[in-house]
């Protein structure tokens, strides 16, 4: 349920009733907007549990949260979350661009990836340092040594890392070089990795898993709100359908359907979503009209090179013609680029 403080509400008053709400047993987070703060009472309700706390001092009202998830909700925190992390802002109105290569494969390469991306409109830099991959066989990446590769691209460009951990025991290692976690979709319901990411200190990028409904995606989203960290943005990478056309099926309709059920900043995957370079930059633009927050594309120098994903990695060329289509479709929508 969610108690919502009257207006002008005082610390104490705030503070008083978080306690009041953990007396009860449950689980207590405060979200401060701009019009009212609510403190959303998490856990199995009592009898007159609601007739208990709206009798608080400076307690507007008690409404239950109908949605199972119950902090990412809209019914929670009606404004968007705005997550920021050094040169990334997504969300509110802002938009901001994540694109690289699929793998770190070298520090020069890298760094040049970074350069390029940065001055075309990038906000961010994606790269793996842990790839998983299918087969055993293949290029599973650098491990720290590919994170130390992008922490020197940061330093070169101060453009954000935005790269994937793949278990929980690789949460703070990863985290001392990455301004945003990634949570791939084969980990979307790695309950353990999702509390662990919870608690780390950078911002998380959750990919919805190629067979997931919306409420997984939110749910798994919970998790790690759930446990502190407020920083979470959603990612649409496509899902698993009978099609063959695609290497998945990117149904954008998910777009404005996550931003009437939630209040987190959500982007869109289309390199992973369609899997072939000549579908990435209209599907792209198509994203932004959809009214994504972000976008997080595959970009190579040379993609018939590369060590992992190079049929749906546009080059330097491509991606800039892809930001400038982009650009004028946010400018169109209202989206400011950040």
């Amino acid at each position: 349920m969610i108690v919502v403080m009257q207006k002008g509400a005082t610390a104490d008053q705030i503070q008083h009733m978080v306690g009041r709400v953990e007396a009860l047993g449950l689980k207590s987070h405060v979200i401060y907007g701009t019009e009212r703060t609510v403190i959303a009472a998490i856990g199995e309700k009592r009898e007159q549990t609601k007739e208990s706390l709206e009798s608080g001092p400076g307690v507007a009202e008690v409404v239950p949260i109908l949605a199972p998830y119950k902090v990412a909700s809209r019914e929670v925190k009606p404004e968007p979350t705005i997550v920021n992390t050094g040169s990334l802002t997504l969300g509110g109105g802002r938009f901001g661009v994540i694109a690289g290569p699929c793998s770190v494969e070298n520090e020069e390469q890298i760094v040049d990836v970074a350069r390029a991306v940065k001055a075309a409109g990038a906000t961010g830099l994606r790269c793996g340092a842990f790839k998983p991959r299918t087969s055993p066989y293949s290029f599973q990446g650098h491990k720290e040594l590919g994170l130390k590769m992008l922490a020197t691209a940061r330093d070169e460009t101060g453009l954000a890392i935005v790269t994937e951990v793949m278990s929980p025991e690789d949460v703070s290692l990863v985290a001392k070089y990455a301004d945003v976690l990634q949570i791939g979709a084969r980990n979307m319901q790695n309950y353990r990795l999702l509390e662990a990411v919870g608690n780390a200190p950078a911002a998380v990028l959750l990919k919805r898993g190629p067979c997931a409904t919306m409420d997984e995606l939110l749910l798994a989203a919970e998790y790690i709100l759930n446990e502190g960290n407020a920083r979470v943005i959603l990612c649409e990478r496509g899902i698993r359908t009978f099609e063959a056309h695609t290497r998945f099926t990117l149904p954008l309709a998910s777009v404005p359907y996550l931003r009437h059920r939630t209040h987190l900043p959500i982007v869109v995957d289309p390199s992973h979503g369609t899997g072939h370079t000549y579908l990435v930059p209209d599907m792209a633009a198509a994203s932004v009209a959809s009214g994504a927050d972000g976008l997080i594309i595959e970009v190579h120098p040379t993609p018939e090179t590369a060590m992992s994903d190079g049929y749906q990695c546009l080059n330097y060329a491509q991606f800039q013609a892809t930001m400038d289509v982009c650009q004028r479709v946010a400018a169109a929508v209202g989206k400011i680029w950040a």
